[in-house]
């Protein structure tokens, strides 16, 4: 009997645990904010967008930094990235949202959107 009640309470702690963790991590398709804004993937992603955005746009800027973002689990990942980026033209740092997504097994990525932030 002590053995089931043990093996019982074993498997409710792990349970409780994963369900825990899943929590932590995020509900697959809500936005969550990005834990570590300066990881080098996510200031890469923030200096690839500028880049792709110079493509289509011909404009002259020149990527900063991400300041801060948020990232949603979908079947890859979409972000929505505050992007610091000097406008060589004028000499002046200006705030850019990005919206990337990217599947990495497959090398995806594309750039959603890219609009200078008006706040």
């Amino acid at each position: 009997m002590r053995t089931t009640t043990n093996i019982l309470l074993l498997a409710i702690a792990a349970t409780v645990s994963a369900f825990a963790a899943s929590a932590a991590a995020g509900l697959v398709g809500g936005w969550q904010p990005i834990p570590d804004i300066n990881d080098p993937h996510v200031q890469e992603l923030g200096l690839w967008a500028v880049a792709e955005h110079i493509k289509v746009a011909n404009e002259r800027l020149q990527f900063v930094k991400v300041v801060s973002g948020e990232q949603q689990v979908v079947s890859g990942m979409n972000y929505r990235l505050v992007i610091d980026a000097m406008n060589q033209l004028v000499g002046q740092d200006f705030r850019y949202d990005a919206a990337v997504y990217e599947q990495r097994w497959t090398n995806t990525r594309e750039l959603v959107s890219f609009t200078q932030d008006r706040k």
